[in-house]
């Protein structure tokens, strides 16, 4: 099953897959034409960032410009986080916040990680939902435009119930951190 996946995102292509928090839409988060597909499919608007996800903290720090201190304190709890970076480098720029900065989760799932090795780049992953609608709860309460949207669903973990989204932080230039959801 793993193989099937990277094809997909080897080529470019857009994938719908279980994470840590809930079903999320995904690829390559080093394309632009990828990250163009995802706005479109989930029709968000280009000015509001996705979340990327990174194997681990070696990986981490190849796509940000530099890990600030509290981050690290984040990184170590088990609650699924995700932590707003002040400049996010060498992703497609059309994914990045206006100011230059990205959101990324170490996911802990297993099938997440795996994925992550193996692809050995960073993943986009946005709620399986339509911009503005409420984020699936379980596989079968994603949109069927999303559903018929993705380029390859991975055949996994399709009756299990997720939880709920990721926390997300950001830690700012100045070192201030602020909960942008809780």
């Amino acid at each position: 099953m793993i193989d099937k996946v990277l094809t997909a995102l080897e080529n470019k292509q857009t994938i719908l897959y279980p994470t840590d928090t809930v079903w999320g839409v995904g690829g390559d988060a080093t394309s632009k034409q990828v990250v163009e597909k995802i706005y479109t499919l989930k029709q968000r608007a280009d000015h509001k960032a996705l979340i990327v996800l990174v194997k681990d903290i070696e990986m981490l720090s190849k796509y940000v410009q530099e890990i600030p201190e509290q981050a690290f304190a984040f990184l170590k709890e088990e609650r699924p986080t995700t932590i707003v970076y002040p400049k996010g480098i060498q992703m497609a720029t059309n994914l990045l916040g206006g100011d230059g900065s990205i959101g990324i989760r170490i996911p802990k799932h297993p099938f997440c990680q795996e994925l992550l090795a193996s692809f050995d780049k960073p993943i986009i992953s946005s709620s399986a939902n339509i911009s503005g609608n409420e984020t699936p709860k379980n596989f079968d309460s994603i949109d069927s435009k999303i559903l018929e949207g993705v380029d390859y669903i991975v055949p996994l973990q399709k009756v299990t119930n997720q939880s709920q989204p990721s926390r997300v932080i950001k830690i700012n230039v100045d070192g201030t951190v602020q909960i942008l959801r809780a």
